[in-house]
């Protein structure tokens, strides 16, 4: 299969409706059954099932048996990469009058990027961890600094732990589609993300990929990184 064939496939398999609808669900990270991505999407099982073998055919997605059940999620970042940057490109597409439901208020508040948090949230942390010296970002990759280190290591975040066990660039930055500039993802990002959950600074909105910052959040962002509410 040419460069071209397989763009073109894999432009076909994330295109349909329903299965972008599924695509969008998985981007939380999460892993989820046929049933599941069948509901979200409107859609009956036996539907959803072909659309799923068509996703996995694609490269889009993997699946993972256990028991009974078989979980979908993404395959790779790389895919929730691609997926961020397709919602870029259709936000700016569209008037922003457009985006003025709850949901979407929420989700451009805060939300979760495949591991890492996006969203006002996410870009306000990158900002806070750039503009204090922790992190340098260029545009494809990304350094976590001593002052970086020691600030992740005091919140209990072991970089070089977390270096052993991942192949992923340590940190790079993702464009944001919703506020245009850069949040943080690689292993850096995950790890933040994966802290504000255990944690108990976030928490997620029901039935949406969007997180809300909780009354302690609100504390240690602010003491952290400086952040007010979002």
């Amino acid at each position: 299969m040419t460069k071209t064939t397989a763009l073109a496939e894999i432009a076909t398999a994330a295109g349909d409706p329903a299965r972008a609808c599924m695509l969008n669900a998985l981007m939380d990270g999460r892993a989820l059954t046929a049933a599941e991505l069948a509901r979200v999407a409107g859609i009956t099982a036996q539907t959803a099932s072909g659309h799923l073998s068509r996703l996995t055919v694609a490269g889009l997605l993997s699946v993972q048996k256990q028991g009974r059940h078989r979980y979908h999620r993404l395959a790779s970042p790389a895919v929730a990469r691609m997926l961020e940057s397709i919602m870029e490109v259709a936000v700016a597409a569209q008037p922003r009058k457009a985006f003025t439901g709850p949901r979407d208020a929420a989700m451009r508040a805060g939300r979760t990027c495949y591991d890492h948090l996006a969203g006002t949230l996410g870009v306000s942390i990158a900002d806070a961890l750039v503009t204090r010296g922790h992190i340098e970002l260029a545009a494809d990759a990304g350094i976590v600094t001593e002052s970086g280190v020691a600030l992740l290591q005091r919140m209990g975040i072991d970089l070089e732990a977390r270096g052993k066990r991942t192949r992923r660039l340590l940190c790079r930055p993702c464009l944001d589609w919703s506020e245009r500039r850069p949040h943080i993802a690689g292993a850096v990002g995950s790890a933040l993300c994966t802290h504000c959950f255990d944690a108990g600074w976030i928490r997620r909105v029901e039935g949406t990929r969007a997180v809300k910052v909780t009354p302690k959040g609100e504390r240690h962002f602010r003491e952290i990184f400086g952040i007010g509410s979002v």
